[in-house]
């Protein structure tokens, strides 16, 4: 994601000039807390868990019955190593352990941020980067056990996602060259492990998936290829597969052994998305403005993916390739990809304005549908409706849990599978984005982010108890035996 600051500017003169509530689509599938409760979802029920209720703590509004505890706290909790907890929570993966599990964090800190990433020894890419990851063992309740750096030296530690085979890939959205602070270039994907120190050692960035502003990745546990979502404008962001060579054996290490291994800056192939209605090229996606809208996926080899000269968004004609703002988080699930595109505006190019996007990539019919749009917000510093979804991530119980990341009043938002929402969660502390949305694997914990002060949250409540209009659970898989993931920024 960009910078919160510009982010949040452009949205507020947005709506200090006039941008009416662009109802688009049905009216379940515009998001907002006064439209969810207008769309019932039968025999006079209301999608979601109900209304939120102000936190006497002045930190986080949950439903009834639902409660909260701090996992960790940026510059409070300590780090094994004796240093506060960095800056800037983001994209977060969960992975099932013997006695509860593992947070992989990111945290998305570019230089200025009260506390980095301590640059420990064999675990640091470039010592004049201050971002990275955290583990952060939890037991089986959610309770902070430990926590612990796992990747430092590197920059804007975004979003990413988990592997199929139990690790985590993070991203650095930045295409920050070596400089005076900089010892190395930026914008690369890194893979975590959740458990092996050692396997984290002598941090290796994975150059073929592209070196731009990266947001999150999902991986196709049947074909291992990996999505990737870039947020950039000017000209505005890409969607990427990367498609493993032929020899490719996918597992622990697996990707690490590719990238140190011969024409491993290169391996496999990078291609960047073009969509097309018929005959008709789609050039941006806020041309979608009905959900259920339904384009072909192409895709187009990227022809320099390091970006030595021209970054790689820059390397297309917009005759070539479909564009978004802020392409965001993604998650694997229902044998594709859920991804957001968090909002859209006139005067960055697109051709439609919105506050926000949910696609559905299905690799098999090579098509993208759109799921639910959300309009442009009226209102934003009131809790009446939502803008700028970015983290994603499946819920066990159906649907998804969005991180709104936009202007005024912040929450985590869900959507059902029929497309209508409903508030899951309300920031009481600030009006400073939700990060890093993710379920334990037994689906009773719901970890979130406040990315400023920098909290790691765990939600616990009576899940499953849901007002729904098409049940509980996913048909398709949503994640994996060794964890759960999402992606932002």
């Amino acid at each position: 994601m960009t910078s919160s600051f510009s982010r949040r500017d452009l949205l507020r003169a947005g709506a200090a000039g006039g941008l009416g509530l662009a109802v688009v689509g049905t009216l379940e599938s515009v998001a907002g807390p006064a439209m969810a409760q207008a769309a019932q979802t039968g025999a006079g029920k209301v999608a979601g868990y109900g209304p939120l209720i102000a936190d006497k703590a002045g930190i986080l509004a949950l439903p009834k019955g639902f409660s909260y505890k701090i996992v960790a706290e940026a510059g409070k909790t300590l780090l094994e190593s004796g240093e506060p907890t960095p800056s800037d929570t983001d994209g977060t993966g969960y992975f099932r352990s013997a006695k509860g599990g593992v947070l992989v964090n990111n945290h998305e800190i570019g230089g200025s941020e009260p506390y980095g990433v301590p640059p420990l020894k064999g675990l640091t890419y470039d010592p004049g980067a201050r971002g990275g990851t955290t583990n952060i063992e939890v037991d089986r309740n959610g309770n902070r056990v430990r926590e612990y750096v796992s990747l430092a030296g590197t920059v804007q530690n975004c979003a990413g996602g988990v592997t199929p085979w139990g690790t985590w890939l993070t991203c650095e959205e930045t295409e920050q060259r070596a400089n005076g602070t900089f010892q190395k270039d930026h914008g690369y994907v890194f893979e975590v492990d959740p458990f092996d120190r050692e396997a984290n050692e002598n941090p290796v960035p994975l150059k073929f998936l592209g070196r731009y502003a990266h947001e999150a990745v999902a991986v196709d546990p049947r074909t291992n290829e990996i999505f990737l979502t870039e947020d950039a404008d000017t000209p505005l962001g890409l969607y990427f597969r990367w498609t493993p060579p032929k020899h490719f054996r996918a597992g622990k290490g697996a990707l690490r052994k590719l990238a140190l291994g011969k024409g491993g800056d290169t391996a496999g192939e990078l291609e960047a998305m073009t969509c097309y209605k018929g005959s008709k090229h789609i050039k941006d996606l806020s041309e979608a403005t009905q959900p259920g809208t339904t384009y072909k996926v192409r895709w187009v080899e990227v022809p320099e993916r390091d970006a030595k000269t021209t970054s790689v968004r820059k390397q297309f004609g917009d005759d070539k390739v479909t564009r978004s703002r802020k392409f965001e988080g993604q998650w694997w699930s229902d044998n594709g990809v859920y991804f957001t595109a968090s909002y859209a505006r006139h005067d960055d190019g697109s051709v439609n304005e919105h506050d926000g996007q949910v696609w559905f990539y299905d690799p098999r019919s090579e098509t993208i549908t759109l799921k639910s749009i959300w309009g442009v917000n009226p209102d934003p510093e009131a809790d009446t409706d939502y803008d700028g979804p970015d983290n994603i991530t499946a819920s066990p119980y159906g649907g998804v849990i969005v991180a709104e990341d936009g202007v005024g009043v912040q929450h985590l938002v869900g959507v059902t599978d029929g497309g209508k929402s409903y508030p899951m969660a309300r920031n009481d502390l600030n009006d400073n984005e939700f990060a890093g949305p993710v379920f334990s694997t037994d689906g009773k914990i719901l970890f979130a982010g406040i990315q400023t002060p920098g909290h790691v949250i765990a939600i616990t409540g009576p899940w499953g108890g849901r007002n729904d209009d098409h049940g509980h659970g996913h048909d398709g898989d949503h994640g994996n035996d060794h964890g759960h993931g999402n992606g932002h920024r």
